[in-house]
């Protein structure tokens, strides 16, 4: 704006404030002297505009106005940053991989890669848990995993109803049987929790893995996990030795040893 006169301190002026939010200056007055407690989401909307507040800071603004933003829906980046990709190579011992809202597998670590091994492809949850062969007897809790799977896409259903992928995978899985259509239509919607889940792995029997998510911020709608074995535990055994199969069926063959 087109400053007038001498400023006895630097930012704008209350009237200018109001001016570039478009709303009325004894308004805006009784709001900055705390008169005004309750301002609505588009009043809060309009200033964070007018002071150019970025995200973190435009919701501070409404949780300190006791409001929620109204955010429009943000289209999920597939693209895993190559520092959370290193984020994740530094967990050689646990494995370690990024999802999107629907489940798509983002990124992995080597020992993700081996845990999910038995699935060609390795692509996405949903999928592998109802259309591959290898997922009812991958997970031996499969009714309990299937639940939280459709449970979490429909979650994914509230933050991108209109979202093309996640209209595919639904329309691909509910062709792929009733089970599938049978949850979805369950309309049960539930995230990620930090639940023990259990696998049974071809390579080396039974596997009891807990986990954590954590949501990727630079990315929203990226979530990293991590499973983890009870140290000391059979299963954190297996979980070595799994690593290490995978590592020598990845390791690169020596120069002339295909040759006879």
């Amino acid at each position: 704006m087109a400053s007038h006169g001498t400023r006895r301190v630097p930012g704008l002026r209350r009237e200018e404030v109001a001016v570039l939010a478009g709303v009325n200056a004894d308004y805006y007055t009784r709001l900055e002297q705390g008169r005004e407690r309750h301002p609505s989401a588009q009043v809060l909307d309009a200033l964070s505009r007018a002071l150019r507040l970025d995200g973190d800071a435009r919701d501070h603004l409404f949780r300190l106005g006791g409001t929620v933003p109204d955010d429009p829906a943000v289209p999920v980046s597939d693209q895993v940053s190559p520092g959370l990709r290193q984020l994740m190579d530094g967990y050689p011992h646990t494995p370690a991989f990024v999802l999107n809202r629907t489940l798509d597998i983002l990124a992995t670590n080597a020992l993700a890669d081996a845990l999910y091994s038995p699935f060609h492809p390795a692509d996405n949850l949903a999928r592998m848990a109802f259309a591959d062969p290898a997922g009812r007897a991958f997970y031996q809790d499969w009714d309990r995993a299937a639940q939280a799977t459709v449970a979490h896409l429909r979650q994914a259903a509230g933050y991108e109803p209109d979202s093309p992928r996640l209209r595919g995978l639904v329309a691909t899985l509910t062709e792929h049987g009733a089970d599938f259509a049978r949850l979805w239509n369950s309309h049960t919607v539930r995230g990620k929790a930090q639940e023990a889940k259990r696998f049974l792995h071809p390579d080396v029997g039974p596997l009891t893995l807990s986990y954590q998510a954590f949501d990727v911020r630079e990315a929203p709608g990226q979530q990293l996990v991590i499973y983890h074995a009870e140290p000391g535990s059979g299963s954190a055994e297996a979980l070595h030795l799994l690593g290490s199969i995978h590592a020598t069926r990845t390791r690169p063959s020596p120069r002339g040893a295909d040759r006879t």
